[in-house]
């Protein structure tokens, strides 16, 4: 790769990095539901997991468009073996299905929580906060970071008695969101489990959007005008 020229005395470049750094609410939030079963019959532990995994699918399908998107992520069921024999005997069969389900609305969300958290062998992770991969707060980080750039360069060559008189290059080199869409212990972290229905619905969990921190950065080079020395 050639070395960029530095300019010439009448027509001197600067280079700068641009940087933003936006805290932002949160557009979306996704919530992690296992469903298990256990038996010693094969066929009885895949037919509980199955009706377990629909009254979980039927409570997401029944909050409408507040739930955007169900995913199935991974299905198992696995045969544990007795500790002592000689013989491979299996004790029991263990089943597990993983659903992620993504909102927009978050009032829903703490109700559907508890109540996922209600039913039998069933366990609740999140929620995870993000930004859709399209947000307007990408843009505006990325246009402000441009900006900075720009204010830069131009205190850099008044401080020269000189100003801007013309962009060379800029060079995107990152703009994305600083919190992973799923990250492995998020703010505010919400785990439970449900062992049985009660008879009273517990009231709602009450859960605050995490503010979410969207970072853009640029290198832009500029011409100035001969600086007065």
């Amino acid at each position: 790769m050639t070395d960029l020229p530095y300019g010439t005395p009448d027509a001197p470049r600067v280079a700068v990095r641009g940087e933003a750094r936006l805290q932002v609410d949160p557009e979306i939030a996704r919530i992690g539901i296992s469903v298990s079963a256990r038996g010693t019959d094969r066929r009885n532990a895949l037919q509980d997991l199955t009706r377990r995994n629909n009254q979980v699918l039927d409570l997401l399908k029944s909050y409408g468009e507040a739930v955007e998107k169900t995913e199935t992520g991974t299905f198992s069921i696995t045969p544990q073996l007795t500790d002592k024999g000689r013989h491979e005997r299996v004790r029991a069969y263990h089943g597990h299905v993983h659903i992620t389900a993504t909102l927009a609305d978050f009032t829903a969300l703490g109700e559907l929580a508890t109540r996922l958290a209600e039913l039998d062998l069933t366990s609740v992770d999140g929620p995870w906060w993000s930004l859709r991969p399209d947000s307007p707060a990408h843009r505006e980080a990325r246009q402000q970071a441009v900006r900075e750039a720009v204010q830069r360069a131009r205190e850099y060559a008044a401080a020269l008695g000189a100003e801007l008189a013309a962009v060379v290059e800029i060079a995107d080199i990152g703009a994305e969101n600083a919190v992973p869409a799923m990250p492995a212990a998020p703010g505010g972290i919400m785990r439970s489990a449900g062992y049985g229905g009660a008879p009273t619905p517990p009231p709602a969990l009450d859960l605050e959007p995490q503010r979410q921190t969207v970072y853009a950065s640029v290198n832009a080079r500029f011409t100035m005008t001969r600086p007065t020395l």
